[in-house]
């Protein structure tokens, strides 16, 4: 990742789905604020801007004032949504790493650059490093395999509690790297999967997500827009999942049988397929590769409740 400006992924995608863009909006992943600017700008009467990382706000001072009180900031997770408002016109969620955090190699999202092995979005509670240097190796493993879908997790996990206690991200990527063969041309970094997997697990990204679609569908009005942009297979199936059973559609155990329909459908696909980036934005924004865009529209259905197991979300034996 380098520096350079932050270009918010499928944000035309995003605006062209959710035409016309108006009353409240709420923005789930505020980061450098360019889906909360795009959308005040495309016709936003309000947004409200969620972030759990300080600096974000503190970043967008210069030029939030701008707006006056067209833009509200709310620090906090996008999973208690439902608490800030209600009554919403649209909520939009990109479950990607913000590039400013992957930027300050304090904040130790990065194995690119070296820094103290972090990885909160929130600044507080149990570090990556915490993680790292504690947990047993088979709970280590399972992190690396379910949530970065890292097939060498038990090597890695091994390594690591070898080569305890690891305090630098650089010195956890080395450790990686020693485990996988050297990529070829074109292929993404050994320790790619495993930062992510850390990541996640630091933060409790999943439980977040599931937490936030439901807090999502009680927070939208009828006729409100959800548009989650997802960056790796485990989100965007948790994401489809959820949508195609508040959908009213029932997952079937043979592919080949038609489709169960339950009521009521508390909304309604934008689309079966994600939306993916064209090849304008694939030129100009090399993040948006791996980016899928699923949106959907609520109904008037009361919210009800979903287990999480049902949308795929990963689940431990052991504590993180």
């Amino acid at each position: 990742m380098t520096g350079g400006p932050h270009i918010p992924v499928l944000i035309d995608a995003i605006l062209r789905a959710c035409a016309p863009i108006s009353g409240t909006w709420l923005d789930g992943t505020f980061g450098a604020g360019g889906y909360t600017r795009a959308l005040l700008e495309a016709g936003a009467d309000k947004v409200i801007a969620v972030d759990r990382d300080p600096l974000a706000f503190e970043m967008a001072a210069p030029w939030a004032a701008d707006y006056g009180d067209r833009l509200v900031m709310q620090h906090g997770v996008f999973s208690k949504m439902d608490t800030y408002a209600q009554g919403l016109d649209g909520v939009v969620l990109d479950l990607g790493v913000s590039s400013m955090q992957l930027d300050l190699a304090e904040r130790g999202f990065s194995f690119m650059r070296d820094g103290p092995l972090d990885m909160r979005m929130s600044q507080d509670g149990p570090s990556a490093a915490d993680l790292v240097n504690t947990a047993d190796e088979g709970d280590l493993a399972d992190i690396l395999y379910h949530y970065g879908e890292e097939r060498a997790s038990r090597r890695i996990a091994r390594a690591i509690v070898a080569a305890r206690p690891i305090t630098t991200t650089l010195g956890l990527a080395g450790i990686i790297e020693k485990c996988l063969p050297r990529p070829k041309p074109g292929q993404s970094h050994p320790a790619t999967r495993s930062f992510q997997a850390l990541r996640i697990a630091v933060n409790n990204e999943y439980g977040e997500l599931y937490e936030g679609l439901m807090a999502a569908e009680r927070a939208l009005a009828t006729g409100g827009k959800l548009a989650v942009v997802t960056f790796h297979s485990v989100e965007d199936r948790m994401v489809k999942r959820f949508l195609t059973e508040r959908g009213g559609k029932a997952a079937n155990a043979n592919r080949y049988a038609p489709e169960t329909t339950t009521a009521p459908a508390q909304f309604t696909m934008k689309s079966r397929k994600a939306i993916a980036a064209d090849a304008a934005e694939l030129a100009a924004n090399p993040r948006s590769r791996s980016a899928k865009l699923r949106v959907a529209t609520r109904t008037d259905a009361p919210a009800g409740t979903i287990d999480a197991k049902s949308i795929g979300m990963p689940h431990l034996r052991g504590a993180i």
